[in-house]
C-alpha cells in the first residue's frame, strides 16, 4: 500500500496480481488496483479526469487519459472519501503505474492536480 496528500486530499493505493492468461499467443500478467480518495481539506471537491503513466518492464511507457475515474466524477465533501477498483495488463510480470487526478475546487473555483504516488506492479514470482 501506498499513500500521498497533496492539498489535503488523500490518495491511497492497494495493488494485487490476478494472473496470468494467453491472449493471441502472447502471455499477459492482470493486475487490479484500489484507489481510495480521501477529501481531508475544508473544501468540497470533485474529480474531473485522471492521467496514467504505466511502466511495463518489456514495453515501452504507456500514457492514458480521460475524463472521470471508471465512468464517474465524484464529488467530495471535507471529511469524505471514494473508493474505486480497476486494473491493467502488463507484457511481463513488473512494472508501476503512477500519475494524477485533476480536480476542482467548488469554494475557489480552481482546478488542482492530486498525485497519486507510483504503485508498483508485481507478481508474487517475480519478487527476488
Amino acid at each position: 500500500m501506498v499513500s500521498q496528500i497533496t492539498r489535503g486530499i488523500k490518495i491511497t493505493v492497494l495493488t494485487s496480481f490476478e494472473g496470468t492468461y494467453f491472449k493471441n499467443y502472447k502471455i499477459h500478467f492482470a493486475f487490479s488496483y484500489e484507489i481510495t480518495i480521501e477529501n481531508h481539506s475544508k473544501d468540497s471537491v470533485q474529480l474531473t479526469s485522471r492521467h496514467w503513466e504505466i511502466f511495463d518492464s518489456l514495453n515501452d511507457l504507456e500514457y492514458v487519459d480521460g475524463e472521470g475515474v471508471i465512468g464517474k466524477k465524484p464529488v467530495l465533501k471535507p471529511g469524505e472519501q471514494h473508493t474505486y477498483s480497476s486494473g491493467c495488463l502488463l507484457s511481463s510480470p513488473y512494472g508501476a503505474m503512477k500519475g494524477y487526478f485533476n480536480m476542482i475546487n467548488f469554494t475557489s473555483t480552481k482546478s488542482f492536480r492530486v498525485i497519486v504516488p507510483t504503485f508498483r506492479l508485481c507478481a508474487p514470482f517475480a519478487l527476488n
